[in-house]
């Protein structure tokens, strides 16, 4: 206790070197367990990028690549899903529901999604959270499309805006659909998943401004319009994949069986959630790199409280050789300086921890909306407490260095006057 308020006293009279040194390692503190919170806020709204879809169909490929074109948005299906095969699966007693996805064109670089209303109701993102619109509601015309937050933003679209889709992927198309142009009917919330960079547009639509293409462009000579079009029988004959809800999931292994055997064609049936792991452990070498950033910012602050007490040490002479002199023992000296240290260190430990809190406080809702990144405001879990604890134990560990340079000082030392 006595060594302690020794501590607590010397530093008083260093405040100023002190508060610098405390404010370096709560910055650190802040880095190291925001990092964190960045880091399990991606790594949950990757996990959550799809919620309750029980299984998502597609062409026979692998999972990942039928993860990446039906929900990501990223490369092409191998071939596409029959419409009658399609209704064949929706009729399986287990399934609740289907929603069909159909890909293939683009507008201005961002996809093209082809699907039902449904899509608006069914699907899922962070758990349970649905989509919503903030501008405008769902399609209702057979030229509406409903647009993402990214899209609306990047181009500056607004509800009743006119807008032109692009035949193939590319950001710049000279093969466009414009004899067929849609309206903006909506503009979704912000999500921090494809949805934000997605056109969406009803399957009937997707049919009728390919009713006069054959093989990637116009059929010589023949022009339909878009009001012939409207009285044109547009039930679609083929979509890129599927996403599937089940009336319990204990039939989850049954259906994906059922479907991966289906006869008619080769068709795969993939849960969401194992790819999603298996592609995060492909992506995920970001967390590895984020975990050492932060790791060298603490060890970057540790260091320079050890720099701080060593460079005060020489001025501080003439005080340990007072201590030794009025009857203090050399471990009374070596204990004073690694209190010293454990104190800076456990004040930084504390102001970093409060600091992380409040800019949780004040940036949560602007993270949320801009970048549709979710930082969740939560306890600190229990591998954040044993970091802070190892911290604090590292940090006394280092007060030892300049601990026991003052312990093999000699009394007479402290006490020559050096010119």
């Amino acid at each position: 206790m006595i060594v302690l308020r020794l501590a607590l006293q010397s530093l008083r009279n260093r405040w100023l070197t002190a508060a610098l040194t405390v404010f370096a390692i709560a910055i650190s503190i802040m880095l190291l367990l925001g990092v964190e919170k960045v880091r399990s806020g991606a790594r949950q709204s990757f996990a959550d990028t799809i919620s309750g879809t029980d299984l998502i169909v597609g062409a026979r490929s692998g999972n990942i690549q039928l993860l990446l074109y039906s929900v990501f948005r990223i490369g092409n299906a191998t071939n596409n899903i029959t419409w009658t095969s399609l209704q064949d699966i929706a009729a399986l007693p287990d399934i609740a529901w289907v929603v069909p996805l159909s890909l293939g064109d683009s507008h201005r670089g961002f996809r093209v999604l082809g699907t039902t209303t449904d899509y608006f109701r069914r699907y899922r993102y962070r758990q349970a959270r649905g989509l919503a619109f903030s501008a405008g509601g769902p399609f209702s015309d057979l030229f509406d499309a409903v647009i993402g937050a990214d899209v609306a933003a990047s181009l500056g679209y607004r509800v009743g805006d006119r807008i032109i889709v692009s035949h193939g992927l590319g950001a710049v198309s000279f093969i466009e659909h414009d004899d067929k142009p849609f309206r903006v009917a909506g503009v979704l919330e912000k999500t921090g998943t494809p949805v934000d960079r997605t056109v969406h547009v009803s399957l009937e639509a997707i049919e009728a401004i390919h009713v006069d293409w054959q093989s990637g462009g116009r059929i010589p000579g023949q022009s339909v319009s878009a009001d012939q079009v409207r009285t044109m029988d547009l039930k679609p004959k083929a979509v890129t994949a599927a996403l599937i809800g089940l009336k319990s999931r204990l039939a989850t292994f049954r259906v994906q069986r059922a479907i991966n055997e289906y006869k008619e064609e080769p068709l795969s049936a993939i849960l969401p959630g194992a790819a999603l792991q298996e592609l995060w452990g492909l992506v995920g070498t970001a967390e590895t790199a984020l975990k050492a950033v932060s790791a060298m910012v603490v060890a970057t602050a540790l260091l320079g409280m050890v720099t701080m007490i060593l460079t005060t040490l020489n001025e501080r002479r003439r005080e340990m050789a007072i201590l030794r002199s009025v009857g203090a023992r050399p471990r009374t000296v070596l204990g004073l300086l690694v209190a010293e240290a454990g104190v800076l260190v456990a004040a930084g430990i504390v102001i970093g921890f409060v600091l992380l809190y409040a800019a949780l406080l004040l940036l949560q809702p602007y993270v949320d909306a801009s970048y549709g990144l979710h930082l969740p405001i939560e306890p600190p879990k229990a591998g954040e407490l044993a970091t802070l604890g190892a911290i604090a134990v590292a940090g006394c560990l280092a007060g030892l260095l300049p601990a026991l340079r003052a312990y093999r000082l000699s009394l007479a030392d402290g006490m020559t006057v050096r010119a």
